[in-house]
């Protein structure tokens, strides 16, 4: 048997929604302000702590540290921002438990800091694409350019992305010394061997043998010079590789860490904008009673 049969009263189901949209988009739109004050205001700050002079900028992971923790006060004063906002603006509910007042404001400032996140990252967004059509614009005037310096090489020069130790191989034993013959045919034919070693990954003891030849040959060096010669700019092209490969590993721990930390501030900036609108609800409902008893006439 139901409590309303016994007792003879009829729950009263408000014809008005627990959702108000209007406090939930203006904590939106101000944590969203806010948030891009604060990211302009931290582009600022960070471009003093980078200086073209040698000795004067900051270390790269100082400055990581910094916009990190920069970030995550951004994310953090925003959210909190947004969801008072939403709170205090909100319409009293009447006849409604003090729970479930908890519970609703807390999904206000949710919501609030939700939308805030959307339309930030819809910024962003816009902006990021906008600087990349800018660099692809930049890097086809690159590619248009690569090409005519290809085409130009593939009728006697080298590679572009070997030209350097290819120089060093083939440098003359003096300075003022110039090599026997016209060089092209040789400096295509070490290029060629250095891009087959740089693919599979080493350079084989025959190909250092026969590239040890050439040297010879070009620059008067003897065998036992040449060899040496010849190990050490495959040295240099191994460090090479080396240091790129410990910049892209730099990059990807980088990219992981920014992820994380970027999601626990997120989750944290969630947890603020709900907790703030249910303090803002509630300081809100205070005063209100307080005004409502202090007009109450004496009688």
């Amino acid at each position: 048997m139901s409590l309303s049969s016994t007792t003879g009263v009829t729950p009263i189901e408000s014809s008005q929604t627990a959702l108000s949209w209007g406090p939930i988009i203006g904590g939106a739109i101000a944590a969203t302000g806010v948030t891009l004050i604060l990211l302009l205001l931290g582009s600022g700050l960070g471009l003093t702590m980078v200086s073209p002079w040698s000795g004067e900028s900051s270390s790269a992971t100082a400055i990581g540290v910094t916009a990190a923790i920069w970030l995550v006060a951004v994310q953090w004063l925003s959210s909190a921002l947004g969801g008072y906002l939403t709170g205090r603006l909100r319409t009293k509910w009447a006849a409604v438990h003090s729970d479930e007042v908890f519970f609703r404001d807390t999904a206000h400032g949710f919501l609030s800091w939700a939308l805030a996140t959307v339309l930030v990252v819809g910024v962003l967004a816009s902006s990021l694409t906008s600087l990349a059509g800018a660099g692809a614009s930049a890097v086809g005037s690159a590619a248009t350019a690569a090409g005519t310096v290809s085409a130009a090489s593939s009728s006697g020069g080298t590679d572009l992305s070997t030209s350097y130790f290819t120089d060093a191989l083939l440098r003359p034993e003096r300075v003022t010394g110039e090599a026997r013959g016209n060089d092209g045919a040789a400096t295509a034919e070490v290029s060629r061997i250095l891009i087959q070693g740089a693919a599979k990954g080493e350079v084989p003891d025959s190909d250092r043998t026969y590239i040890a030849s050439i040297v010879s040959a070009r620059t008067g060096l003897n065998e036992a010079d040449a060899r040496a010669r010849v190990d050490n700019v495959l040295g240099q092209v191994e460090e090479a590789k080396v240091a790129a490969q410990k910049v892209a590993d730099t990059a990807r721990k980088t990219a992981a860490t920014t992820a994380l930390v970027g999601a626990i501030s997120l989750l944290v900036g969630a947890f603020i904008a709900s907790a703030a609108a249910a303090l803002g609800g509630r300081q809100r409902d205070e005063e209100e009673d307080l005004l409502l008893v202090a007009n109450r006439p004496l009688g």
